[in-house]
């Protein structure tokens, strides 16, 4: 799905921070709170999904999150590896094992109650945990804003969620399982992808049986096409009430599949795109 590197691509060691921690994060998820409860000065290395803030591309990647090189990794000297259970390859946890480096799994995270306990346990990791407790306050505020903007849109559009372009006549969609899943039920829209698995590859004839009302095309998948009106010419897409009504977004795939800090941000700006909001 990715194009594989090691630790290449991103520069900048923050070095030790005051505790000494050294912490190299495989965790999307867990490099955002990270940074939103100020322990980013410990971060020497974070995997490439690991793209915000911004700032996280600026320290040294360690490669995709399931399928490390153990080598770029220990060359970093981490104290402990943070992760969430989803990364790999089982050869490279091994031998991070044998090398003696501390491996740190953070559980939970799929809801907004177990998120907020993430965020406050990371909070206390770093001996802050006034800013968990602001964060969490500010999490639920935007949440309750998002909720109140819903529910002033009766209708409930027909979204697909098309994760990584076309490959071979096949479209790469994301299901009724996973956070997006939760995301576009707080939106207030159907999700038209008729599978019970996670990821699924559709047809174009089975795109355009679908007919969604809107299409949110994630930023890898987007960009191989380049612009909107590229991605609606699409085999099935160019069907779509979606195409014809000019209804292609382009969405940030790390706001769609975990939730963090900005959640709620993120829910407001897609119940925006997914009613038309302007």
């Amino acid at each position: 799905m990715l194009v594989l590197s090691g630790c290449g691509g991103r520069f900048g060691d923050k070095g030790n921070n005051k505790q000494g921690l050294r912490i190299v994060s495989v965790s999307k998820q867990l490099t955002e709170i990270v940074f939103a409860v100020g322990g980013d000065t410990a971060l020497v290395g974070v995997d490439i999904s690991s793209t915000w803030p911004p700032a996280a591309k600026k320290i040294t990647a360690v490669g995709y999150h399931r399928a490390l090189n153990p080598e770029g990794i220990i060359s970093l000297n981490p104290t402990a590896v943070w992760n969430d259970g989803n990364w790999g390859p089982p050869a490279t946890i091994e031998q991070l094992k044998k090398v003696g480096i501390p491996l740190r799994q953070f559980d939970g995270g799929n809801t907004i109650d177990s998120t907020k306990q993430l965020i406050r346990q990371l909070a206390n990791e770093f001996h802050n945990p006034q800013a968990g407790d602001s964060i969490c306050d500010r999490l639920d505020k935007d949440m309750a804003r998002a909720d109140s903007f819903r529910r002033t849109f009766p209708d409930t559009p027909k979204v697909l969620v098309i994760h990584f372009g076309q490959a071979a006549n096949q479209y790469f969609v994301l299901s009724h399982r996973g956070t997006q899943q939760q995301m576009l039920d707080w939106a207030g829209a159907v999700n038209v992808a008729d599978t019970a698995q996670k990821w699924k590859n559709l047809s174009a004839e089975v795109i355009a049986k679908a007919q969604p009302d809107v299409i949110l095309a994630t930023d890898y998948g987007f960009d191989l096409q380049g612009s909107v009106e590229k991605f609606k010419s699409l085999p099935g897409v160019s069907l779509s009430p979606a195409a014809k009504n000019n209804r292609i977004y382009r969405v940030e795939e790390h706001d769609l599949v975990y939730l963090g800090p900005r959640t709620g941000q993120n829910v407001y700006e897609l119940i925006r795109l997914i009613h038309k909001h302007q």
